[in-house]
């Protein structure tokens, strides 16, 4: 489906009654990190600093980082994660986790931080009642990247995601490898074979490296039901993460290191699975926080796209990127049945599956959270839409990002956060303006002619029917009659 050349940025859709209220945080390609009202007034801006994703703390305080690694030595890089204050002074910094020397550049050390990071005190980043982020201590957890040789997985050199711990003197207090658990990750041997192959190579100036899982996202369990229940495999510390490239979700016993729960890499197994249907390309994956509901569920953007490893065939010759689907999901699934709670796919958007299904798409980036009130914010990443959802799928706020990058030229939102007023003391509440969804067939770009000068009602004889009327357009242009 192609993309109209002119399109209305800002909200586009907010109903007050029914959205739920505060600021929305994001980042800008070329711009900074923005903080949103509800009308789409950017009430701060945090000029350069990088999101990936960048996330509001109480107090008007923000996790992000101030910059990235040169993409010709460094895949997706972050040089460090930074702790800024309303004013973007710097009260913390993590950047001591490896020192390189990248042609061009003198030697430093940098984090390597990618795609997601998690502050003690809230499991998942986002607000959830009673679970406050630390702003003056804690531990952060880190998704870093990692260059290794592992002849077991391949024989090309492989970016590998490992996660880090580090203490609020930035030292080093617990890691976790994901190439060392290559083989609790349930590859079938024809995956392992292409895999072996082609660990999703990327070319760098001077090297290749194998981004092969490419986990984009980590966060804590917390507190939850099943846990409560005698479910070990939830205890709050255990950590779980999402593989975009693998098509994994799985959980990491914080203590032993061993991934105790696990969905994917293929979901053609059990019948729970094969009525789920394949999760493919996902990103955001993480259990709803206590205090929200829906909470102990599982919550994932399911991007469709190509991703996963697997027997070649016409549509992937080399097995790389074998299961393929032109629309996104989010999925809401209870992590022990499998079974979907809600959901949000082209079908509940008002699309018809599969003919204009793509019109809910995002292959790559995107997110959900859960909101205190049961809506759904979702990130829709690809082009820039951010909007909010009820449990019965109305849409009740809508944003369009009007930022597009010079890198890639897209209007692209990794993942926006939806965080309370009172978060942000630094400003008044605003005022809340509800913004009446249009309908695109009566909107017409001031000055421009609609095409439609007279219209005549005519009296025809369809088949199987009498007197039935139908209506011609006539155009004054001598365009081709419109016939409805």
């Amino acid at each position: 489906m192609g993309h109209p050349s002119v399109y209305p940025t800002g909200v586009t859709v907010f109903n007050p009654d029914k959205a739920w209220p505060g600021y929305t945080v994001l980042h800008a390609p070329d711009v900074g990190v923005v903080l949103l009202d509800p009308n789409g007034r950017e009430v701060q801006v945090w000029k350069d600093l990088q999101g990936f994703p960048p996330k509001l703390l109480p107090g008007g305080q923000l996790l992000a980082s101030s910059g990235n690694r040169d993409p010709k030595h460094a895949f997706q890089d972050q040089i460090d994660l930074v702790q800024v204050d309303w004013d973007g002074n710097i009260v913390w910094r993590f950047s001591q986790l490896e020192h390189v020397s990248d042609p061009g550049s003198e030697a430093r050390w940098v984090a390597r931080q990618h795609h997601d990071f998690q502050r003690a005190g809230n499991p998942v980043g986002y607000y959830a009642p009673g679970q406050t982020p630390q702003t003056d201590g804690g531990n952060t957890l880190l998704l870093v990247h990692e260059e290794v040789h592992n002849p077991a997985i391949s024989e090309h050199l492989l970016l590998d995601d490992r996660i880090v711990e580090v203490g609020w003197d930035g030292q080093l207090l617990w890691s976790w490898r994901a190439s060392d658990h290559i083989d609790e990750l349930g590859f079938s041997d024809a995956a392992r074979t292409a895999l072996y192959q082609n660990p999703n190579l990327r070319k760098l100036a001077d090297r290749q490296v194998g981004d092969w899982l490419h986990i984009n996202s980590l966060s804590s369990i917390g507190p939850n039901r099943h846990y409560d229940a005698g479910d070990v495999r939830f205890h709050p510390d255990n950590l779980i993460w999402d593989s975009r490239e693998a098509n994994i979700i799985a959980i990491v016993d914080k203590q032993s290191g061993a991934i105790v729960w696990r969905l994917g890499p293929d979901y053609d197994g059990s019948d729970a699975e094969k009525k789920l249907g394949w999760i493919i390309g996902l990103h955001h994956a993480h259990i709803v926080p206590r205090g929200l509901p829906g909470e102990g569920n599982l919550l994932v953007f399911d991007n469709g796209g190509w991703a996963g490893y697997g027997a070649p065939h016409p549509a992937s010759p080399d097995g790389l990127q074998h299961v393929r689907r032109d629309y996104s999901r989010v999925l809401e699934i209870d992590p022990v049945t499998l079974t979907i709670v809600w959901q949000y796919t082209p079908a509940e958007a008002g699309f018809v599956i599969p003919l204009d299904a793509q019109r809910f798409y995002s292959p790559f980036v995107s997110s959900a959270q859960r909101l205190p009130n049961g809506n759904t914010l979702i990130t829709e990443g690809s082009n820039g839409r951010v909007f909010e959802v009820t449990r019965e799928h109305e849409l009740v706020w809508e944003y369009l990002s009007p930022y597009q990058g010079s890198t890639y030229k897209l209007h692209l939102v990794y993942r926006a956060y939806r965080a309370p007023y009172d978060w942000v003391p630094q400003l008044p509440k605003p005022v809340e303006t509800a913004v009446e969804r249009i309908d695109p067939a009566g909107f017409r770009v001031p000055g421009a002619a609609s095409g439609r000068e007279r219209e005549v009602t005519v009296q025809g004889i369809a088949p199987g029917q009498s007197d039935a009327a139908f209506c011609v357009a006539v155009r004054e242009d001598g365009g081709r009659p419109d016939l409805r």
